[in-house]
């Protein structure tokens, strides 16, 4: 049996199932609000927030978005160099379209668009990928382990820190054995080695890269989300990152309705905070989120991005595209 192979045409952006599902949560929030706490009360905080309070968390968003550019940059150097705006252009491509499309289907605009842009093999992009994911998760749940300390302040809290920590060189160890090729498992260990970062310190530069990334978009979102909710700022971080964490979950609706909101809540109802004024909250920032990759989206398509592929790899990955 011939094996599909996968075509620069365009992306696969999730079966009808994924965005039958999405619309349905999308419905349901939408429907949920409006029976509950009604959407005239819930969007009436913005008549009085004024575009002055808006500008810092703009600009702290789009930070964060051209310094995910600067990461991917990094991490495929040399074989990017002198295509930062190209690069930059994919970068956020891929974030509107993880914030935008059901079901997770938004990750596979990365391996797409670094086939059409750079001729990048799709499973070698895709590897590498998901080395930036886990790097992802890893500084959450640094976040995640400070933020409990701020409640409950105790030396205990080092006890996980440490353990937390030294999972960074256990991970750029095992990005760097020689493993065997044989079989599909280890084909797929190899390639997951192969593409690891190639050196201990450039490992250090794109968890650097990573830490100021997600600190410039909490720190954002956290700002939107005090405006519309009464909390202690921890406790707003906290639900902040809560949200962030969502993008993560495979039932993800339609720009991420139903999932986003529940991650919020989820977060912020141990901590007493009254689920009315949680769910506002969650959804105005919701809101933010959405009105921000709309905007940064747009303006990405003004990026140049050149049409040659003339991208030199010095050391190529001869992977198979197939997908079975």
């Amino acid at each position: 049996m011939t094996p599909r192979v996968f075509r620069n045409s365009g992306p696969w952006i999730g079966r009808a199932r994924d965005w039958s599902l999405g619309g349905i949560l999308l419905a349901m929030v939408v429907a949920g609000v409006a029976l509950t706490l009604g959407w005239g009360p819930v969007l009436a905080p913005w008549q009085t927030l004024t575009p002055a309070k808006l500008l810092l968390p703009v600009a702290l968003t789009a930070l964060s978005y051209c310094l995910r550019g600067i990461r991917i940059h990094d991490y495929f150097r040399p074989r990017l160099r002198g295509h930062f705006p190209a690069v930059l252009r994919l970068s956020v491509l891929h974030t509107t379209a993880n914030n935008l499309l059901p079901m997770r289907a938004g990750e596979l605009v990365f391996p797409w668009l670094m086939g059409r842009y750079f001729g990048h093999g799709f499973l070698t992009a895709t590897a590498s990928l998901v080395w930036i994911r886990l790097l992802d998760l890893h500084f959450l749940g640094l976040l995640g382990i400070l933020l409990l300390w701020l409640r409950h302040p105790t030396w205990l809290w080092s006890l996980a820190v440490l353990p937390w920590l030294l999972l960074l060189p256990i991970m750029s160890r095992l990005g760097h054995r020689q493993l065997s090729s044989q079989g599909q498992l280890g084909k797929a260990f190899r390639l997951m080695t192969d593409t690891a970062p190639a050196s201990a310190l450039k490992a250090l530069r794109i968890y650097l890269w990573t830490a100021l990334i997600w600190i410039s978009k909490l720190l954002a979102f956290a700002l939107v989300l005090r405006y519309f909710l009464e909390a202690e700022p921890w406790e707003v971080l906290l639900g902040v990152m809560g949200a962030e964490l969502s993008s993560v979950l495979p039932f993800h609706g339609i720009a991420g309705s139903g999932s986003y909101e529940l991650a919020v809540m989820t977060a912020l109802l141990p901590l007493g905070i009254d689920a009315a004024a949680a769910l506002a909250g969650a959804v105005n920032l919701h809101l933010f989120l959405l009105g921000v990759t709309l905007l940064l989206g747009m303006l990405a398509f003004l990026l140049p991005v050149r049409g040659d592929k003339q991208v030199t790899d010095p050391k190529p990955l001869n992977y198979t595209t197939n997908i079975p």
